[in-house]
């Protein structure tokens, strides 16, 4: 049987930013991450030009339930009419009902905003959900996709280990990986993003990925990383240096803004010295590019350090 894989890249306009992967057994697929409604075209693309059928898509599954990950999956559902949508069991609620999940994003973004970034998120049946317990698989062709939980940066996160082609395909457990900051060698770091920051559990989910002894760990964000030692000890490191700050702020915690403001500003200089480290001279695109990463690490480690603080307190 023919095993394929593909990324799909679902922002052209900002290439390597957010992937899906499209895994060929035979002559049926999976596609693994869904980022928004307006990554369809780009599914549907990646599918026909394997010769293949919407109606051949046996799985869509996502690691986690944020909306760059699975904010297109009820889309996808609608198009491919024979899948079953593969999430963890706190995902999978979401994305039944997600009129929560609508609108805390919502009242973050505006509607307007919302419906232009993510476009429409409709529920998707319950009957057309597979759960996936920690070690549980699903066969795909004559391979296993095995599913392992991994806290850290979301409760309701897994990954997908696919041994038949040497993958694990990673979601936000084993950090970002844009591709324009690999040019002197590995850059990884962390997602510490709103609001289930958990460093201990962070490390051994990381742990876990390297664990599974692949070759290729596949992270959404973005692409085949085989350097896989490198890019977890990088992660480890980060998961590390940003547990250190929700440490400090959680000891003098005064506002969340300001906070967040003093953690930012630590994650500006923590890259900067990331990137120097491996030689990488950060140039105004990719100033730009990890902008907004900055900024939800920096509101994901203000939000754990108020939790701590206000735990303590108690």
């Amino acid at each position: 049987m023919i095993h394929e894989r593909h990324t799909i890249d679902c922002e052209p306009a900002q290439p390597g930013y957010v992937g899906a992967y499209l895994r060929v057994a035979g002559t049926e697929c999976a596609i693994i991450e869904t980022y928004t409604s307006h990554a369809l075209p780009h599914l549907v693309r990646a599918v026909e030009s394997r010769g293949l059928r919407k109606e051949d898509v046996r799985y869509v599954a996502v690691t986690h339930a944020h909306l760059d990950h699975a904010g297109g999956a009820s889309a996808a559902m609608a198009a491919f009419p024979n899948a079953i949508l593969l999430a963890h069991p706190r995902a999978a609620r979401h994305l039944v009902a997600p009129d929560k999940l609508v609108a805390s994003a919502t009242a973050v973004y505006g509607e307007e905003h919302f419906r232009r970034v993510y476009g429409t998120i409709e529920p998707i049946p319950e009957g057309r959900v597979r759960t996936l317990d920690d070690g549980a698989s699903v066969e795909l062709g004559d391979s296993v996709l095995v599913a392992h939980h991994t806290q850290g940066h979301a409760k309701h996160h897994l990954v997908l280990h696919d041994a038949a082609t040497g993958t694990v395909y990673t979601g936000d457990t084993f950090g970002l990986v844009y591709p324009h900051l690999q040019r002197k060698g590995t850059f990884a770091f962390a997602s510490t993003s709103p609001t289930d920051f958990d460093a201990k559990a962070a490390l051994a989910s990381i742990t876990k990925v390297v664990s599974l002894g692949e070759r290729t760990a596949s992270p959404t964000h973005f692409g085949d990383v085989t350097e896989v030692a490198a890019v977890a000890e990088q992660v480890q490191r980060f998961v590390e240096a940003s547990e250190a700050l929700v440490v400090r702020e959680a000891s003098r915690f005064d506002t969340l803004v300001e906070v967040t403001a003093r953690i930012e500003a630590d994650l500006r200089t923590l890259f900067d010295a990331h990137a120097k480290a491996v030689g990488l001279e950060l140039d105004a695109r990719d100033l730009r590019s990890l902008e907004l990463d900055v900024t939800l690490n920096a509101q994901g480690l203000a939000f754990a350090a108020k939790k701590r603080h206000e735990g303590t307190a108690g």
